[in-house]
């Protein structure tokens, strides 16, 4: 027997047991989670670029020193009695945990195999559905380098930031209302997803739009199932150290005033990024062809729907954007399938797919190394600009851009109270935010400006150095003095009386 013959013969490929044959049929998913996660990997800079992490790691630290949730915020000067309603108060914990043993690195690997398990939960319920392996595999490659949507950082859905318990999760719930099999296991989802991210609702959503097309299908077995999972997760909604406060701190992010300046709450339109978007917009005007073109296909209704209603959300609102592009793989896998050759060997596709897969495997780890070194914050406020603040201006009265909020956090721990940051209503009153918001643009309101300055006696402003009419209107008209000047960020000080 020679060496062709004895691997694809007895030894190695009969039966559904064997090495081989179980190796194949892993075939597309270790194409999809190992390709995947190299471009995710090779991507590790900007997956810490979201300007909220260095606020989660610090918040996350402060819970597990204290051994409860602060119900009031511990690092500014502004949120007087303000409650602060910390909806990832978990996910803050375990990224300090991991921060603390595995640095900058492992919180990138944790990012990056939630990113992993969502490809191949994707992959399994495409299968399900019905969509060829080659089908899954091209619908699934494209949505899953799409949806973290790196043309617009620092927008990233897959990223170190709650956000990403949010679209493993909703995934999960797609993927579990789709097969209907172990739907009972949704409330105790729900009781994390909870506690991780105020992304939540997203869950009661999905729900409820398979529940609600059951009813209008008179499917009551399905009735029954989405009504106890939607009272079940509705349930487990209220575990959680807020109580049913969990509800008014959703409500303050959600339809609230500071949306308008938040660039992830703003529109597809707004957020694009030239060529960058090019590929999602290829990906969306794909989808509404083949939509329109197989408007019959045996897809599930539920799927299709979602998939729609979150386009147009994301539309209106880009971050929901990258839902589309996960909700949107089954209608698209299948859709894909009927353009396929029928005579397309499934068998030697698993094959190929297998063998791209293990070079992939091997690929990973190299690109993990390579991107090892620069896996640290965004640099918008360096530690030396923080130290230089803690060390000769400790007691100022410190009026921050809120981006570098999140990063004076994590670098001082509060040792230099701040006056906002990326928490926004969940932490700050309305007045403060109403206050603020007209101070960030690059024309200088001079009214808004004084009027900030004196209402809340500020003496320091560190703020972004590219703001030149900032400069001119503090040095030039204020007489206020340029202290500090670093890569990104300018430190100025108001004149002593």
């Amino acid at each position: 027997m020679d060496a062709q013959a004895a691997w694809s013969g007895s030894g190695f490929d009969s039966g559904p047991g064997t090495i081989m044959s179980r190796l194949q049929q892993s075939g597309l998913h270790l194409f999809l989670i190992t390709f995947a996660c190299v471009y995710y990997v090779s991507n590790g800079s900007l997956l810490l670029g979201h300007y909220d992490l260095g606020w989660h790691i610090a918040a996350g630290d402060v819970i597990r020193d204290r051994g409860n949730v602060p119900v009031h915020d511990p690092w500014s000067f502004t949120s007087a009695d303000r409650q602060w309603f910390n909806l990832s108060w978990l996910w803050d914990v375990i990224a300090s945990v991991v921060f603390q043993y595995g640095g900058f690195g492992g919180i990138v690997v944790l990012v990056v195999a939630c990113g992993a398990v969502i490809v191949g939960y994707l992959a399994s319920v495409c299968l399900s559905a019905g969509a060829s392996v080659a089908a899954v595999g091209i619908a699934v490659f494209f949505a899953c380098l799409l949806y973290p949507a790196f043309a617009a950082a620092p927008n990233i859905y897959l990223a170190a930031s709650p956000n990403t318990a949010t679209m493993l999760f909703a995934v999960i719930f797609y993927g579990e209302c789709l097969k209907r099999t172990r739907w009972y296991w949704l409330p105790a989802i729900m009781l994390l997803w909870a506690n991780l991210h105020g992304g939540f609702l997203i869950g009661v959503f999905v729900i409820g739009v398979f529940g609600g097309m059951a009813l209008l299908r008179r499917d009551w077995p399905g009735v029954r199932i989405f009504a106890f999972a939607g009272f079940g997760c509705l349930a487990a909604t209220f575990v959680n150290p807020l109580g049913w406060h969990i509800y008014t701190g959703s409500a303050a992010t959600l339809g609230h005033f500071v949306q308008a300046y938040i660039t992830e709450w703003q529109s597809y339109y707004q957020n694009m990024a030239m060529p960058e978007s090019i590929p999602g917009m290829v990906y969306i005007l794909a989808f509404v062809a083949l939509e329109l073109r197989f408007f019959r296909n045996r897809c599930s209704v539920e799927a299709r729907l979602l998939s729609w209603l979150f386009l147009f959300a994301g539309i209106y609102q880009f971050r929901y954007m990258s839902f589309f592009f996960l909700f949107s793989t089954v209608p698209l896998a299948l859709h894909i399938d009927r353009l396929l050759p029928q005579r397309l060997n499934s068998f030697e596709v698993r094959k190929a797919m297998l063998a791209a897969g293990l070079v992939g495997a091997c690929a990973l780890p190299l690109a993990y190394l390579r991107e090892k070194p620069d896996l640290q914050l965004p640099q918008m406020l360096s530690e030396q600009d923080a130290r230089y603040l803690q060390t000769y201006l400790p007691r100022a009265r410190l009026l921050n851009h809120w981006n570098a909020g999140g990063l004076l956090i994590f670098y001082t721990r509060g040792a230099v109270p701040l006056f906002v940051d990326g928490r926004a209503a969940t932490a700050y009153p309305d007045d403060l935010l109403r206050d603020y918001f007209p101070l960030v643009t690059w024309e200088i309101d001079e009214a808004a400006w004084d009027a900030v300055i004196e209402k809340y006696r500020i003496d320091t402003v560190l703020w972004v150095k590219a703001h030149e009419q900032l400069r001119r209107f503090l040095i030039d008209k204020k007489g206020w003095k340029e202290e500090y000047a670093g890569a990104y960020e300018s430190i100025y000080v108001k004149p002593r009386s």
